[in-house]
């Protein structure tokens, strides 16, 4: 079979936020304790697909979906990686199905990340990993950063 890649739109809403959640259940967090996360991140969501500002791609073989990558463009001060620009790449939601995995697709999916960042002008990207998926981003060239943070309760 073939498989395609399609731009993220409105519809997809529902799915992303399928994926999102059982990413997060992956790496060893319940559905339970997810759900509030979940619909928090549905209404975030909803406004940036519909804007824009949140863009990516699904993967799709007999017209169902396999696969998915989000992405944002976000604001940024120039900092040592990226000096003389205000912006960074943010890939998040990068998703394939249990059974189609090992087959390249997040691969597929990063490198359409890329090229649309290139286009954009956008020469430094960030995302945060599971365990599970830091090989791969590894394979790919992507480095840890010095990046710590604290919850406020």
């Amino acid at each position: 079979m073939t498989i395609t890649a399609r731009p993220v739109a409105d519809h997809d809403l529902k799915l992303i936020c399928e994926h999102r959640e059982r990413m997060f259940a992956e790496s060893g967090r319940t559905r339970e304790a997810l759900r509030p996360m979940t619909a928090a991140f549905a209404q975030w969501l909803a406004p940036r697909l519909g804007d824009g500002s949140y863009f990516g791609w699904m993967l799709e073989e007999a017209g169902v979906v396999i696969a998915g990558l989000g992405m944002m463009i976000i604001d940024w001060p120039p900092h040592p990686s990226h000096p003389a620009d205000h912006r960074r790449a943010y890939i998040l939601n990068v998703f394939v199905e249990p059974e189609h995995r090992g087959k390249g697709l997040a691969k597929r999916l990063m490198a359409l990340a890329e090229a649309r960042a290139r286009e954009l002008g956008v020469g430094y990207a960030i995302l945060h990993s599971t365990k599970q998926g830091r090989p791969l981003y590894e394979r790919l060239g992507w480095g840890p950063t010095s990046e710590m943070a604290i919850r406020w309760e």
